[in-house]
């Protein structure tokens, strides 16, 4: 067993683990920049901590066109991605290895387009450009939000991929309930009906959901006086109520 790949891979994440602690300087940058921790009382701060702590030491954040990831930047995607997982104690987006981060918006070779951020299975990896992250962030009632969007991705292809350990957490009726709601306003939406998401997200399903997860921990009020039914869906599936852990008066 001391010998195995397995052994070594836990010695270097135990060792990471205890480099990686959050530190006061940390713990402020998350206090005074992401307002859902803000919120958060005491013994879910102790928990959310110590999931970021994980979270940054499993991750390889690479640098794309810039000098180097800082810290402020890995703290802060770390910070979204266990955000939209929190309802999920052991979800680690595990298949994602590596977080690629570029300054600004940066050219795709497949498609041969601009792209804000992306999430590819196939490579292991997740996508940002820090400057429209940080866009997002500035505004946290608009509904846009580029790091929740590009996590909600990476949440459920995470659901998906079923040789990574970590498949198969949304309970599948509650995923249904929330299908069957998502479909109906992508109708509303194609059909020019008045609503809360922006056009792109009756592009598809996958979509749809990803746009739905900004509203939905952006401006959770906001959705539930909008929808009801599709806001309690989304608690159900993600096992957690920002209105709630954020102490949002009901």
């Amino acid at each position: 067993m001391r010998n195995s790949p397995l052994f070594y891979l836990f010695q270097k994440v135990s060792i990471r683990l205890g480099i990686l602690k959050l530190n006061a300087e940390d713990l402020s940058l998350l206090e005074s920049h992401f307002s859902y921790y803000r919120q958060l009382n005491p013994k879910h701060k102790k928990d959310f901590q110590k999931r970021l702590v994980y979270f940054l030491a499993i991750k390889e954040f690479v640098p794309r066109g810039i000098e180097k990831v800082t810290r402020e930047m890995e703290l802060l995607i770390g910070a979204t991605a266990v955000m939209i997982s929190f309802g999920f104690q052991n979800v680690t987006l595990k298949h994602f290895k590596r977080i690629l981060v570029y300054n600004d918006n940066y050219y795709s070779t497949i498609n041969k387009q601009y792209h804000q951020g992306e999430v590819n299975p196939r490579l292991g990896i997740i996508v940002i450009s820090w400057k429209n992250f940080v866009r997002g962030m500035a505004d946290g009632t608009d509904g846009i939000n580029l790091g929740i969007h590009e996590m909600a991705h990476a949440l459920k292809l995470e659901n998906q991929i079923h040789y990574n350990g970590q498949s198969n957490f949304f309970n599948p009726k509650r995923w249904m309930d929330f299908s069957v709601l998502a479909k109906n306003e992508i109708q509303r939406i194609a059909d020019g009906e008045d609503s809360i998401f922006r056009d792109s997200a009756a592009n598809n399903p996958h979509e749809f959901f990803a746009v739905a997860l900004e509203s939905f921990f952006e401006n959770p009020q906001r959705l539930k006086d909008y929808d009801s039914r599709l806001y309690q869906a989304l608690v159900f599936l993600l096992k957690q109520d920002p209105m709630v852990l954020m102490g949002i008066p009901k």
